[in-house]
């Protein structure tokens, strides 16, 4: 499955070089802000919502209460409750996006395409078309 030191390394190794990187660039509208750290760290945010999507729990709330409070307090040891979560969420965004895009495999020239049949030519949707516009008629779908 996954080891969870070992991907919290990776994550933390790019934290570490991203975050300076990406505050050089941030644009300051001259207020000072509050800079407070959390008692979780950046890094262990990010591995949490990796966590998130790499489990089968089909929302983050129970995923959270149920799954890292009871199974994961002992790797998180600073947990926060649920409402600072989320706010923790939003800090993490870009960091999570890049730390995702860096870690793309590159394609292999290979493509799937699905070839579900959409239906496009309801009667009432006829003549209302625009994607399928002069090919839309009654009986026709997507695919031909």
């Amino acid at each position: 499955m996954y080891n969870l030191e070992e991907l919290y390394c990776c994550v933390d190794d790019f934290c570490q070089k991203f975050i300076p990187l990406w505050h050089q660039q941030l644009i300051e509208n001259g207020l000072r802000k509050r800079h407070r750290e959390a008692s979780l760290s950046l890094s262990e945010v990010m591995m949490i919502l990796i966590l998130f999507h790499m489990s089968h729990y089909r929302d983050f709330k129970t995923f959270y209460n149920k799954h890292v409070k009871q199974y994961l307090i002992e790797d998180f040891p600073g947990l926060v409750s649920y409402t600072r979560m989320l706010t923790l969420k939003k800090r993490a965004l870009i960091p999570l996006c890049a730390f995702l895009s860096s870690r793309k495999a590159t394609t292999q020239g290979i493509a799937f395409i699905d070839s579900t049949k959409i239906a496009v030519c309801h009667n009432l949707r006829i003549p209302r078309h625009r994607v399928f516009e002069g090919m839309a008629q009654r009986g026709k779908t997507s695919t031909g």
